[in-house]
C-alpha cells in the first residue's frame, strides 16, 4: 500500500488491483466437508481435539458435519457459479487421502472425491486452486510429534507427490501450506488450535522450521517431477501483518516486528541470502543466552536447506 501523502490521485494509482488479479473464494477441508469418519477417512488432529476438548470450541461445535460439503459439493459449486467466481481455492484433507498418514495406504474414495469436486468446478467454468495442507494432518502423525518431528518433512513430501500425481493434469495452481504462523503459534505455543500443544519459546520455532522445509521439499518435487509435464505453479500462503510506527523513533521496532512475523517465513524463501532474518537470529540467540540456554531456541538451517529453499 502506498502512502496517501500525494493525495487522492496517488491513492487511485497505487490502490488499484493489477490486471489479471485473481479474485475467488476459499475454504478449508475441515471447516466445510464434514463426513469426518466415512469412506475410509482417517482421524485428523482437529477431529481428535474438538472431540476431546469440546470446552475449547464455542458451543462445543465440531466439524463432524460442518457445511456437509462432502455430500453437497455440487450445490456449493452452483453457488460459486451463481456468485460469479472464476476461481475457487479449497484444501485437500491429508487424512482423507492417506488415512494412516503414510503413502503406503491411499484411500481411493478420498482421492475420487477431490477428482469429482475438481471436475464439477471445471464443468462450471471455475478454476481450482488446491491447498495441500490447511492445518488438519493425520492424528497418527501428531502422536509421533507432528510438526515438531523432523520426519514430518518427508511424510509431507510423500503426501505432496501423491496429490501432484493425482490432480496435476487438472490443477495449475497449488498452495503447499496455508498460513504457517497460524498453525505453529496457535497449535504448538498457545494451544488454542489443534493439536492444542503449549510449548512457549520452542513450539512455534520448531514447527515453522519443519513447515518451511516441507514447503521446500514439496516445491522441489513438483519442479523436478511434474512441472515439465503440467506447467503449473506452486507457492505457500502466508498471513502477514503490517506494523506502523507511531513516529520515527519506533521505526526500528516496527521493522523488527515485521521481520519476526513476515520475515520469519518469507526471508528463508525469497531473500537472496536465505535463512531467517538476521535480526531475528540475533535477538532470539541473545534472549536464549540470558535465559540460560546453551544455544538459541531458534533452529538453524544448514547450507543444504538454505539452498533448497
Amino acid at each position: 500500500f502506498s502512502s496517501s501523502t500525494s493525495g487522492e490521485e496517488n491513492e487511485e494509482k497505487h490502490l488499484r488491483f493489477p490486471p489479471n488479479f485473481i479474485f475467488g473464494a476459499a475454504t478449508a477441508a475441515y471447516q466445510i466437508e464434514g463426513a469426518w469418519n466415512v469412506s475410509g477417512k482417517g482421524e485428523s488432529t482437529w477431529d481428535r481435539w474438538v472431540h476431546q476438548h469440546p470446552d475449547r470450541i464455542y458451543n462445543g461445535d465440531t466439524g463432524d458435519v460442518a457445511a456437509n460439503s462432502y455430500y453437497q459439493y455440487k450445490q456449493d459449486v452452483a453457488i460459486l457459479k451463481n456468485l460469479g467466481f472464476k476461481w475457487y481455492r479449497f484444501s485437500v484433507s491429508w487424512p482423507r487421502i492417506l488415512p494412516t498418514g503414510f503413502s503406503n495406504k491411499i484411500n481411493a474414495d478420498g482421492v475420487q472425491y477431490y477428482h469429482n469436486l475438481i471436475d464439477e468446478l471445471k464443468a462450471n467454468g471455475i478454476e481450482p486452486m488446491l491447498t495441500l495442507y490447511h492445518w488438519d494432518h493425520p492424528q497418527v502423525l501428531e502422536d509421533m510429534g507432528g510438526w515438531l518431528n523432523d520426519e514430518m518433512v518427508d511424510w509431507f513430501g510423500d503426501y505432496a507427490r501423491i496429490v501432484f500425481r493425482e490432480y496435476g493434469s487438472k490443477v495449475t495452481k497449488f498452495v503447499t501450506i496455508n498460513e504457517p504462523t497460524a498453525i505453529c503459534k496457535n497449535g504448538y505455543t498457545l494451544g488454542i488450535h489443534a493439536p492444542g500443544k503449549r510449548f512457549p519459546g520452542f513450539g512455534e520455532y520448531l514447527c515453522i522450521h519443519n513447515v518451511l522445509k516441507s514447503h521446500a521439499v514439496a516445491y522441489r518435487i513438483y519442479d523436478s517431477e511434474f512441472r515439465s509435464k503440467y506447467g503449473g505453479e506452486v507457492g505457500v500462503l502466508v498471513n502477514p501483518s503490517a506494523y506502523m510506527p507511531m513516529n520515527f523513533e519506533f521505526d526500528a521496532a516496527a521493522e523488527t516486528a515485521f521481520q519476526f512475523n513476515v520475515g520469519w517465513t518469507m526471508h528463508p524463501i525469497f531473500s537472496k541470502e536465505g535463512d531467517y532474518p538476521p535480526v531475528m537470529k540475533q535477538l532470539v540467540a541473545n534472549r536464549s543466552k540470558v535465559e540460560g540456554f546453551t544455544k538459541s531456541r531458534l533452529p538453524v538451517f544448514n547450507e543444504y536447506w538454505i539452498n533448497l529453499m
